[in-house]
């Protein structure tokens, strides 16, 4: 075979085929070795050994994978050509094989001498590169309004919006959509009485100024921030002061304030804010993931488990404000995505200061009034220690002692300080390294902190030193994030609202706009957003009304067969898409109607819908019966990691072990038979029945039971075969019923 080989290139030196065809290694051989050959020959995975990503690895001994001007001698080139007898090539061993034209190019390019620039270092190709369409600056709208974007995009392929929907789904949708809640029958009657031209407009700032927005907005940013009260893994313990992040997301939410504000607070509360507790504590994000403290571990597992920790925060970060899956970088450079492990490791540095744990978190006034306490008593109890020593009568040591005593126990009574589950912080000097192949015993270059390399050019970045403060790396991660140039946070955040009031965001893949995830369906419009977020100053209320005033949001969700075979998943909106409620939605919902739902216990330590069991590990066991401490909104519910919840579950609350972007909806066996025979539905549905008892017979019960729950009046068929049905079970057996139908837990 080499012989044949050498005798082919001298015949086409001799006819001077080589001089023509020159072989430039950056624009031929470069390209080839990153795209077929290095997703399993590069440091982080040395698939049999073998290297191609430098100089040093491919060419001369001990591999003699490319022998220059041998390419008969050549390992590399034996295994990528097809053999004589036709038998197909060796490598790659995945994907597509080098074509004819290829190989000769890698012959050619042996035979020259196999040249490879001074220190070139090669790398994996991503299939995505900084062109993709998520890192590039916000387009100009051309448009002026949602309906103008969607409305084009339905012509396109002949489609058109429903007509709107009548005040009261209109109604329905709106006070779930912003509060979680159903409305009430007054507020129904009010609405469709209101015949002024701005009655929607008042309706739908009425519903922002309520503290109910809050809780319901303030649930969907906590589930994509992976807020969960226990840590996880094998141990799952509780935290018992992770709650007031809770209360700072809902309390942030309702005061309408900028989310790149937050965003920031997120980062770096505890800079920002120091001496404030109520902006610190924003600073909760960073440490509310699941975190292994199971401890007695070796120094090799501890480095992991601690790369393991900082992984989990670098994911929630890149993930929540980027739409980036960046952990892919953790151990090669991103396969899809134009993200390097320098990328990532520039993160690593950024947070490797930040560890688990409760801290101290007061105002300067709270310390400054516990010192005022403090002080005087412990001068009094210096004061009788010296006079004890001094004291030579028993009975006077006796009396000094007791008083020490006393002053003792009135220091110990003094309350102590509040602390939260914020984290604690560390120097964290470095210097830090790539870890190849995502060991930390696996050390490469140094990682400094810095900004993503696939925006640079569109915003300025940073590179900073690694002995500097930790503070700093923080800070100028969250400036960066929400730099006005910086296109990602602003189309991701748009790309959120819009999701959770449609259903499905213009990128349904809210987490990810990278290469593997969702494509826009109106681009144009998820900028037209973007520019409209940032113009509001990062404020949601804004937002909010101008998505819920557009045409899109008010049609009906009317099915038409004929658009359905076009567009059958209505991501075009040619209809508003139903959608069941949430778990919380749903026990809400149950508790508000039946006149149990405690709506002024906001904030606080949370109610549990478990027993809490707790040896060396915890053990979470439902609750068979649900008292009145639980009637809250389930925001306040203490979600650990891992438990099982009667009805949450089953309605599919997601586990909080990770970020949840969007919500599934499954039905199964189990909602059905929880919702029929639980104790928790059988007090509500005996509550239900003595609320609407109250009204005279029959007929005026079922009225009522049907407002409460759906916010209309029975037509005459439904009144007739309910009142039947009570006259023939009871009420009771009538309002199970109703707290187990479809219509109580579905919006159109």
């Amino acid at each position: 075979m080499f012989d044949t080989e050498r005798l082919i290139l001298a015949c086409l030196v001799a006819t001077g085929v080589a001089a023509d065809a020159a072989v430039d290694f950056e624009k031929d051989i470069k390209p080839l070795l990153e795209t077929k050959c290095l997703s399993c020959h590069n440091p982080n995975n040395t698939k049999g050994k073998v290297l191609l990503h430098s100089a040093e690895s491919v060419i001369g001994d001990p591999a003699s994978l490319v022998v220059p001007n041998e390419p008969g001698d050549s390992l590399l080139l034996e295994v990528i050509a097809p053999g004589s007898d036709g038998a197909d090539a060796e490598m790659p061993e995945k994907g597509e094989a080098l074509s004819a034209e290829e190989v000769d190019q890698v012959r050619e390019w042996i035979s020259a001498g196999a040249p490879w620039p001074e220190g070139l270092v090669l790398k994996e190709a991503s299939k995505a590169s900084t062109d993709w369409w998520a890192y590039q600056t916000l387009k100009p709208p051309k448009l002026a309004t949602i309906d103008a974007y969607v409305g084009a995009r339905l012509g396109e392929e002949g489609l058109a919006f429903n007509p709107t929907a009548d005040r009261r789904t209109l109604l329905r949708r709106a006070t779930y959509d912003l509060t979680g809640l159903p409305p009430t029958p007054d507020e129904v009657a009010a609405f469709i009485a209101d015949s002024r031209p701005d009655a929607y407009a008042r309706m739908i700032d009425r519903l922002l100024s309520s503290p109910r927005y809050g809780e319901r907005w303030g649930r969907h940013w906590l589930d994509v921030v992976r807020f969960g009260e226990s840590n996880g893994f094998e141990r799952n313990i509780l935290i018992d002061n992770l709650w007031p992040f809770r209360d700072y997301v809902i309390g942030s939410i309702n005061a309408d304030k900028p989310f790149d504000q937050l965003i920031r607070e997120h980062l770096a509360g505890d800079v920002l804010g120091a001496g404030d507790p109520e902006i610190a504590i924003g600073s909760a994000f960073l440490v509310a993931g699941p975190y292994d403290n199971v401890g007695n571990q070796d120094a090799v597992a501890a480095a992991q488990i601690r790369a393991d920790t900082i992984d989990e925060m670098i994911r929630a970060t890149s993930e929540s404000f980027l739409g980036l899956t960046l952990g892919c970088a953790r151990c090669h450079d991103h396969k899809f995505d134009p993200i390097k492990s320098e990328d990532y490791y520039g993160l690593y540095a950024t947070f490797a200061g930040v560890r688990h744990g409760e801290t101290t978190l007061a105002s300067e006034q709270q310390r400054a009034d516990r010192a005022a306490k403090l002080k005087p008593l412990k001068q009094r109890r210096a004061g009788l220690i010296e006079q004890q020593k001094s004291a030579t009568d028993p009975a006077e040591q006796g009396r000094l002692k007791a008083q020490i005593a006393a002053l003792d126990a009135e220091l110990k009574a003094l309350p102590p300080l509040p602390k939260a589950w914020i984290g604690t912080r560390s120097a964290a000097p470095g210097p830090f390294a790539i870890f190849l192949g995502g060991s930390p015993q696996r050390k490469g270059g140094e990682a400094l902190p810095a900004s993503l390399s696939p925006l640079d050019g569109k915003v300025a970045g940073y590179r900073l030193a690694s002995d500097g403060p930790e503070s700093e790396r923080r800070l100028r991660l969250a400036e960066w994030i929400t730099d006005p140039d910086n296109p990602l946070p602003q189309r991701v955040l748009a790309n959120r609202l819009w999701q959770h009031h449609f259903g499905a965001g213009i990128v349904d893949t809210p987490n990810d706009f990278g290469y593997m995830g969702g494509r826009p369906t109106h681009p144009e419009l998820l900028d037209f957003l973007a520019i409209k977020l940032k113009e509001n100053g990062w404020r949601l209320k804004a937002m909010h009304r101008l998505i819920m005033h557009s045409r899109a949001y008010q049609q009906s969700s009317r099915w038409d067969q004929a658009a359905a075979d076009i567009d059958s998943s209505n991501r075009l909106l040619w209809r508003f898409s139903p959608r069941r409620l949430s778990a919380e939605e749903i026990r809400d919902t149950i508790l508000s109607i039946s006149g149990k739902l405690e709506l002024d216990k906001m904030g606080g330590p949370g109610f549990r819908l478990y027993e809490y069991q707790q040896d060396n590990v915890a053990t979470y066991v439902p609750l068979d019966q649900h008292g009145p401490e639980t009637y809250r909104r389930a925001v306040y519910h203490q979600n650990a990691r891992a438990s099982v919840i009667d009805l949450m579950t089953d309605f599919d609350q997601p586990d909080c072990a990770f970020s949840v972007p969007r919500r599934v909806a499954t039905t199964t066996p189990l909602q059905a038979l929880t919702m029929l025979n639980h104790s928790f539905t059988l007090d509500m549905a005996e509550a239900l029945a003595a609320r609407v008892a109250v009204e005279p017979g029959a007929g005026a019960q079922v009225s009522t039971a049907f407002e409460l729950a759906y916010q209309r009046r029975p037509d005459p068929q439904e009144l007739a075969r309910a009142v039947a049905a009570v006259e023939a079970h009871g009420l009771r057996a009538f309002c199970r019923a109703i707290l187990n139908s479809s219509e109580l837990i579905y919006l159109d």
